[in-house]
């Protein structure tokens, strides 16, 4: 019998233990069954290795970053621990995946996957390789043997795959979760499996990820703020710890997802489960997009129109009359922003911005962001003069499997009625699209991480080795950590 608030007596509920929710135990087995054998995969998963550990060490320059990383006691150092790459420290292997994890998300550089939930799978390669390290060096500290490249590259793929086969048709932005509980939710998997747990031990550490929710107001104007930019990384250490208690037996929750009222899908899904496109392979480390500046994935393509039209605004900027910019429904929501912009994680991700900084330099950097650049009066001038406008096309095709597009397009009109052309760019470089043409900007990428951070000897050691496939593969972890660390 109910009561009148419709919650059943409590002396009548059922303490049966229920059946594990499927989609625990298909995580599980994924993690724990699937190798993958493609050598192309393989290879992608070692350019995006390559590429978020640049995006990491750059962040190294920036002061606000790096006041969060290092010992939660200042001067403690964890025999055996897990070390963070471009610095000295030896940590616990939570607070190394928060570290690292912080540095590849900073500069907002790192690759995206688009879909119905956009989010960034390699931030997930903060957990991997803070997790691989500290078993590593455990390992030999017991004489045995460490985890090898090979292990990393590998769960890499698979946290891509799990990550992103959950976003690709469940839009958690609009459950009012943020997407970083995807970034627990794999970390919790792959990290348990790192570190010897089973099956059992994968669906009690991913059970209790998807307990811990959290609000996206620090992304959304006008709270926008620094957290965006350490979320991440505290997804990741949130998901280590969970494994470190798994394998030491914690219990899990088996209807986390699945249970009345109180369940997951109950609570933010209106009752209804996650929908999928496909079972996981090695889709999402293929199809995922690089970037080639450091701002919100779905304005990559808009700054890149912005770069082609300054060679026909850049003398002319006080005759502009209105920027027309045409875009897709999932920057409308994110990144279209008028007033004040408070702090470089607010400008990385308006579309304004941007392409304001675009069209009067024809290029965008990090230190774009920051507070001497965004002083420059002709950047608040252009964005008052700008449109967004949504363009049907653009957000259907944002969404088809066959295309997943990220289009934008700008025109320029001048007040004596003449316009640029308007350009249109579908697939921005970083686009598995232009896959040929990103290669050279992703080398120069990271060579220029490199050269930031470390002598002309060991960036030369550093880029023969992540050339190679054969020879990072068989690299023990610590030892190529170990070339990173100062």
């Amino acid at each position: 019998m109910k009561q009148k608030n419709g919650l059943i007596p409590a002396a009548t509920r059922s303490t049966k233990r229920p059946k594990l929710d499927r989609e625990l135990v298909d995580i599980a087995r994924y993690v724990l069954r699937y190798r993958p054998h493609s050598r192309e995969t393989l290879q992608i998963a070692r350019l995006r290795l390559n590429d978020t550990l640049a995006c990491a060490l750059d962040a190294l320059a920036y002061p606000d970053c790096t006041k969060l990383i290092g010992p939660v006691v200042p001067g403690t150092i964890v025999p055996n621990g897990a070390r963070v790459p471009g610095t000295p420290f030896e940590l616990d292997p939570v607070k190394a995946a928060f570290d690292i994890g912080c540095l590849i998300r900073w500069l907002d550089f790192n690759d995206t996957f688009t879909a119905a939930q956009g989010s960034h799978p390699s931030d997930n390669l903060a957990g991997i390789l803070a997790v691989s390290d500290y078993v590593s060096r455990r390992n030999r500290a017991r004489g045995g043997k460490p985890l090898l490249m090979r292990d990393v590259l590998e769960c890499l793929i698979k946290a891509y795959e799990i990550q992103g086969c959950i976003a690709i048709e469940n839009d958690f932005n609009a459950m009012g979760v943020d997407h970083v509980i995807l970034t627990r939710v794999t970390i919790a998997a792959i990290a348990t499996k790192l570190l010897g747990g089973g099956e059992e031990e994968i669906v009690n550490a991913v059970s209790n990820a998807w307990i811990d929710t959290s609000l996206r107001v620090y992304r959304q104007a006008p709270n926008v703020g620094w957290r965006k930019s350490w979320a991440a990384g505290k997804a990741n250490a949130e998901g280590v710890a969970l494994a470190l208690m798994a394998v030491e037996g914690e219990m899990g929750y088996p209807s986390v997802l699945t249970a009345p009222r109180w369940g997951f899908y109950d609570q933010f899904c209106g009752g209804k489960p996650f929908t999928f496109q496909r079972p996981c392979s090695d889709y999402i480390i293929r199809n995922s997009m690089f970037k080639f500046v450091a701002a919100g994935m779905h304005g990559q393509s808009a700054v890149e129109c912005a770069f082609r039209l300054h060679p026909l605004v850049k003398d002319r900027l006080p005759e502009i009359e209105r920027i027309e910019i045409y875009s897709q429904r999932a920057l409308m929501g994110i990144m279209n922003k008028i007033g004040p912009l408070n702090n470089p994680a607010d400008r990385d991700h308006s579309v304004q911005y941007i392409v304001a900084i675009g069209l009067i330099f024809g290029k965008l950097e990090a230190r774009d962001f920051e507070d001497e650049r965004a002083s420059d009066p002709r950047i608040d001038e252009l964005r008052a003069r700008m449109i967004v406008t949504e363009d049907p096309r653009f957000t259907r095709e944002f969404y088809e499997p066959r295309k997943r597009s990220s289009a934008n397009a700008i025109q320029v009109r001048f007040k004596d009625g003449g316009s640029t052309p308007k350009v249109i760019v579908e697939y921005p470089v970083g686009h598995p699209r232009r896959k040929k043409e990103a290669a050279g900007v992703l080398r120069t990428k990271f060579e220029q991480s490199l050269n930031h951070r470390f002598s002309p000897k060991r960036i030369e050691r550093i880029l023969r080795l992540c050339d190679d496939q054969a020879a990072l593969e068989r690299t023990p972890v610590d030892a190529f950590v170990n070339e990173l660390v100062v």
